[in-house]
């Protein structure tokens, strides 16, 4: 297990949301307060050694919930430029591994996020989420790995080492992503109806 006071949170909120259309997804309300906010509540109370935030254009006070803010003002270079982002400020931290996770991703638990890292053995770990049929993230990325992420350009992201790692399966709905309107209407549909 890699223990959460060497691992760097990530929380990837950069992205260009096209598929949901003028507005910033990430401050659209869901339940009780805007949707980025609800992975970052989740994760609280987990102690890593740094919380990292990768903004473009949202006015959400991500600072104001513990983290470091990284402005990335190529958001339209795709997530690999995000994630090169995060690993030079995870480098300057020291960090053993970094735990990458989506700012759209709702429903992730804590628990699931321990999962993650009790799968995890030394600085080469790659440790992804799995809905059962695909790999996806929150992942875990040992710090062997950490000159492969800062290397990748584009939306391609990690999905290559992703695919070749150890995956730890979730329910698809703790794992759902807000992509469009209609995905952020569905889940205020399924959770506050």
């Amino acid at each position: 297990m890699i223990a959460p006071e060497d691992v760097a949170l990530v929380l990837l909120a950069a992205g260009r949301s096209v598929r949901f259309g003028d507005a910033d997804k990430l401050e659209q309300p869901f339940l009780t307060e805007p949707l980025a906010f609800h992975v970052v509540t989740a994760l609280a109370a987990i102690p890593f050694k740094r919380r990292i935030a990768v903004v473009s254009g949202t006015q959400l006070d991500f600072a104001g919930r513990g983290y470091e803010v990284v402005a990335n003002p190529r958001a339209k270079d795709g997530q690999g430029h995000s994630l090169g982002l995060c690993i030079a400020a995870a480098r300057r931290v020291d960090a053993k591994a970094v735990l990458v996770a989506l700012a759209d991703m709702p429903r992730v638990t804590a628990a699931h996020i321990w999962r993650l890292m009790d799968g995890a053995e030394g600085e080469d770990a790659v440790v992804a989420s799995s809905d059962g049929a695909r790999p996806m993230p929150p992942a875990l990325f040992g710090r062997a790995h950490f000159g492969a992420l800062l290397a990748l350009e584009g939306d391609q992201g990690a999905r290559d080492l992703v695919r070749a790692g150890h995956h730890v399966i979730a329910s698809p709905e703790e794992l759902a992503d807000v992509d469009t309107p209609e995905d952020l209407a569905a889940l205020r549909a399924k959770y506050a109806g």
